[in-house]
């Protein structure tokens, strides 16, 4: 699928739930995608869960 199609189609999704639900179920459709699309990422090992956990140690910074 293209990235144009999965744009409406997520576009699509979010319009029904606007319009159908109110706003409220538009941000709630609009968080779960997010969380979806950031699980979905780090399953296929595009992402590390690391990257969004910040590390207690110091970095040094001096490059």
């Amino acid at each position: 699928m293209s990235t144009a199609v999965l744009g409406l189609v997520i576009g699509m999704a979010l319009g029904f739930a606007g319009y159908f639900g109110g706003f409220a179920a538009f941000l709630l459709v609009a968080a779960l995608g997010a969380v979806g699309f950031v699980i979905g990422r780090v399953l296929e090992g595009d992402l590390e869960f690391g990257d969004f956990i910040r590390s207690a140690k110091p970095r040094d910074r001096r490059g």
